[in-house]
């Protein structure tokens, strides 16, 4: 049997995301493990997958003039979608190569009549360049719905909550492609040293202008290089650098760190704190519980004790309080739908509700593990409201042990300085500020 190409891998894992409502993340690793690509078929295949996921809605708007109310099998409905985002968004591959694939690939899994509609329906679309600006007349969330493909939902809500500019730039954030950032190791080496090593092993790659400890890197390659097994770096995105900073850890502390994996923020603690005091970093799964252990190995951190546990049954473990909690929640994630695109085509208003109840429960439960004038930062990657600012002063309103920490600015990057709230404690960071993921970030003291 002939090896499949590019387009027909990518093809496959749409396919089965649509059928099994899997994540496509988990689908197109399964496939790209298998298939023995070289690298620019993986990237092909890669940025097919989720750009058509990405602009799934913009893309069923255009085949609707074409293909209207006719019932189309998912694998054909697939491939239209596959093949129109290469003739709008992919300059590198000519219109009509793209038309002659998919034609081709229709015959192979159907027959000549699905070849030759799928060959009239792209041809059309060639022939009326015009479809990709016809938007739904009426109603403006709508609109940019359909032009910047995010769920209606969506949309309503950030305008009530951003405005139009913002919302725009937001879902223009979100379908640009990420950036790769990594951390420095403090502990091994500086942010200049590191570039240099970075040169000689001839990676492009430049300071960031969010975090101090970021470094921008050409290629989503950095974690088969020779400085990452020798721990000199890990993989984090700029936003979430900044969770570690806000804690304004010191040697000696005792941290909880109660959502930890896979060890990101847990690491960057352990850096701060110069690999001296305790760090007790809790995971719900065991295997990421040992995922946390081998990072911080890699790094060369020896202060970090990763245990398994639910985080509402922490204060139930006997572990004493802490100086510094940090509770990175679990969230609708809709901070990083660039990099995971289903994000927002699985999610729903009921789903942000329910994690939010959960958020609540979970800083509620935490809470009183943090020692008297001890810190505890509540952050997630989302920028949703519901469950960022709205749980942090619920909780305060509700403990008055508990006040906002209005200090937050002296402990950020200058750079996201710009993005603390009027309270003083809280920083949200959205995708277009710094084409970094949309982040947030609150700090709450005890009292004494």
């Amino acid at each position: 049997m002939a090896k499949k190409g590019a387009r027909d891998i990518a093809l496959d894992v749409l396919n089965r995301v649509e059928e099994h409502k899997s994540y496509s993340n988990l689908e197109l690793k399964g496939v790209l493990d298998r298939a023995q690509l070289s690298a620019a078929d993986t990237g092909l295949v890669t940025e097919l997958v989720y750009g058509t996921i990405q602009r799934k809605l913009t893309l069923d708007h255009v085949l609707s003039y074409f293909v209207g109310n006719k019932k189309v099998q998912t694998w054909v409905r697939n491939l239209l979608r596959l093949s129109l985002y290469q003739i709008r968004y992919l300059d590198r591959i000519p219109e009509r190569a793209a038309v002659h694939e998919a034609v081709e690939m229709a015959k192979r899994r159907g027959h000549q009549g699905i070849a030759s509609m799928v060959n009239g329906v792209l041809r059309n679309v060639l022939r009326q360049p015009d479809v990709w600006e016809r938007l739904p007349e009426g109603d403006r969330a709508r609109q940019i719905a359909v032009a910047h493909s995010h769920p209606e939902w969506l949309v309503r809500q950030w305008l009530a909550v951003y405005g139009e500019a913002t919302t725009i730039a937001i879902c223009e954030a979100n379908n640009r492609h990420p950036h790769s950032s990594i951390r420095v190791n403090s502990l091994k080496t500086s942010a200049r040293e590191l570039l240099d090593k970075l040169a000689a092993e001839e990676t492009a790659a430049r300071l960031s202008a969010l975090s101090p400890h970021a470094i921008l890197v050409e290629g989503g390659h950095a974690a088969g290089s020779r400085l990452f097994h020798e721990g000199y770096f890990t993989i984090q995105d700029e936003s979430s650098m900044l969770v570690a900073p806000a804690l304004a850890v010191k040697p000696g502390m005792r941290v909880l760190d109660a959502c930890a994996a896979p060890g990101g923020k847990t690491t960057h603690i352990a850096e701060l704190m110069e690999n001296r005091g305790q760090i007790v970093a809790c995971d719900l799964h065991p295997h990421k519980r040992d995922l946390i252990a081998q990072t911080a190995k890699r790094l060369g951190i020896s202060i970090i004790e990763p245990i398994t546990s639910d985080a509402l049954d922490l204060p139930d473990k006997g572990l004493g309080t802490f100086d510094r909690i940090l509770l990175d929640a679990p969230c609708s994630g809709f901070g990083v739908i660039r990099r995971k695109p289903d994000l927002k085509w699985n999610k729903t208003p009921a789903d942000v509700r329910a994690i939010a109840q959960l958020q609540y429960e979970l800083l509620k439960a935490l809470a009183p593990m943090l020692a008297a004038d001890g810190v505890l930062v509540y952050s997630t990657c989302t920028i949703e409201p519901e469950e960022n600012q709205k749980i942090v002063q619920r909780f305060v309103k509700e403990h008055p042990e508990f006040v906002l920490d209005e200090t937050l600015a002296h402990d950020l990057p200058e750079a996201a300085r710009a993005h603390v709230d009027e309270t003083g404690a809280c920083v949200q960071i959205l995708p277009h500020h710094f084409e970094s993921d949309g982040f947030f970030i609150a700090r709450l003291k005890r009292k004494r």
